[in-house]
């Protein structure tokens, strides 16, 4: 029975409570059990959240009396590390707060617990957020639940594992290159990150002048799950600069494509791609054909014009590098040497950040003109399945790239501040899962998750890791 309640979605958690087939103390007893048994071989769940079973209790009571209820009432979620919790340390995966207690909840966190929810765990991360695998001199390293000798991806590895194991119904993420999308692929789990500033991403740290690349988002096993967080959590809180006034989305009900629909399919602008992703990607496309919709081969001068690892290095660097400087004060000794290597590369010159930043211009107005012509753009999240630990070089159709090559097709997205939803959508030769990466004009997260519940109706339900 607790495989039964661990693979149950957070909607779907919510509607059983509802019609009093399961209770929340019921589930929280059965995900704390799992996590028992599962968690010292995955390490996803880090560092749990007090009063989770006096929360549970409190739910049940509130469904016993018939209390009015909102919408995630009594549905456990799990944050990522680097989301601040009132009381409990939020490490950000660095010895550099290892001690940190924040006096308050990062405000996507409070949200959720406003719509009901009940926090359970926080999750690993690389140090900082700034590594594409999971791995702290904090916790130490996540593992992939599909094959254990497999990254889980990063920065949000701890929790894709976690979903993808069925220890939590949903997760909160943050993504500045691609640090949802690319673990939700490697994992097998539903990655969404939403228009830059729909969600706040207060109480969540990184240098300020990075603040207007990142994104506060979710991880699920269901593209309604994620459209349920996004319609609890959206909103200015009026401290984000960047979080416009703009009305919270209603949550996505059905997986029916807009009349018409134009989707631009595109696998060749982001670099190197296994064929049997592009193979996956195109079969994608074919399905929403057959539900409707006119897809049809796309360009995207500004994706193919630059190399968005090497554009991103520059300008992360150039922007974040003196605020990190400041903040690691002569501690470096205390950083994961993967973010030693990568914080000591220093931008060449004042004209190379500029060019850089005239390719963020470029690439925002050429996102803006693609999506005049089309609602979706169809395309690969990563380039290939999950790689094996500590990868120095990964192998892509038959040739060997930086381990960074696998975030070419999810930066350009946080650079144009674009929605962007990945959908697991078939497995491997290997049995490793691959998704597909749908991305759409601002605010228009409701096109993304129609198209993406289709495909999931297409696809039909995949097996579980464990």
């Amino acid at each position: 029975m607790h495989d039964d309640i661990a693979y149950l979605g957070a909607a779907d958690l919510a509607a059983k409570y509802r019609a009093r087939e399961l209770s929340p103390v019921e589930v929280v007893g059965a995900l704390l059990e799992r996590a028992e048994e599962l968690n010292p071989q995955l390490n996803a769940l880090v560092t749990p959240m007090p009063g989770v079973e006096e929360r549970a209790r409190d739910a049940e009571v509130a469904l016993a009396r018939g209390d009015d209820l909102s919408p995630l009432h009594g549905v456990p979620f799990t944050i990522k590390d680097s989301f601040d919790t009132a009381g409990v340390r939020t490490t950000r995966g660095s010895r550099l707060f290892a001690d940190h207690v924040p006096e308050r909840d990062a405000v996507v966190v409070a949200r959720l617990v406003d719509a009901g929810g009940i926090p359970l765990a926080k999750t690993n991360l690389p140090d900082l957020a700034l590594w594409w695998e999971t791995d702290s001199l904090v916790f130490g390293r996540t593992r992939n639940p599909w094959d254990l000798e497999r990254s889980a991806g990063g920065s949000s590895g701890g929790e894709a594992a976690a979903v993808a194991a069925g220890l939590s119904p949903l997760g909160i993420g943050s993504d500045l290159g691609g640090s949802i999308r690319l673990p939700a692929h490697y994992c097998g789990v539903v990655g969404l990150k939403p228009t830059h500033g729909r969600v706040p991403v207060t109480g969540h740290w990184l240098p300020d002048v990075l603040q207007r690349f990142l994104h506060a988002g979710f991880l699920a096993r269901s593209v309604a799950d994620v459209s349920l967080a996004l319609s609890q959590t959206a909103g200015s809180d009026g401290e984000d600069p960047y979080a416009p006034p703009v009305p919270a989305p209603e949550p996505s009900s059905d997986g029916r494509l807009r009349p018409g629909l134009r989707v631009g399919l595109i696998t060749s602008a982001f670099g190197p791609v296994e064929p049997e992703v592009i193979g996956l990607v195109e079969r994608a496309g074919q399905a929403l054909v057959e539900l409707g919709a006119s897809v049809e081969p796309a360009s995207f001068p500004a994706l193919e014009r630059h190399d968005w690892n090497t554009t991103t290095m520059t300008l992360y660097g150039g922007g974040g590098g003196a605020q990190f400087g400041r903040v690691i004060a002569g501690r470096h000794d205390e950083l994961h040497p993967a973010l030693r290597q990568r914080l000591g590369k220093r931008v060449e010159s004042l004209d190379d950040y500029v060019a850089a930043e005239e390719a963020v211009e470029e690439l925002r107005a050429g996102s803006s003109r693609f999506f005049l012509a089309y609602d979706v753009l169809l395309c690969p999240t990563v380039p290939r399945p999950a790689h094996r630990h500590d990868a120095d070089e990964l192998e892509i159709a038959g040739e060997t790239y930086p381990p960074r090559t696998a975030m070419r097709a999810t930066i350009p997205w946080d650079i144009s501040g674009s929605p962007a939803l990945t959908v697991p959508f078939g497995l491997s030769s290997e049995g490793l899962p691959l998704g597909v990466q749908l991305v759409g004009r601002h605010f228009d997260e409701p096109t993304l998750f129609a198209a993406g519940q289709a495909l999931e109706e297409v696809r039909g339900p995949l097996p579980h890791p464990l």
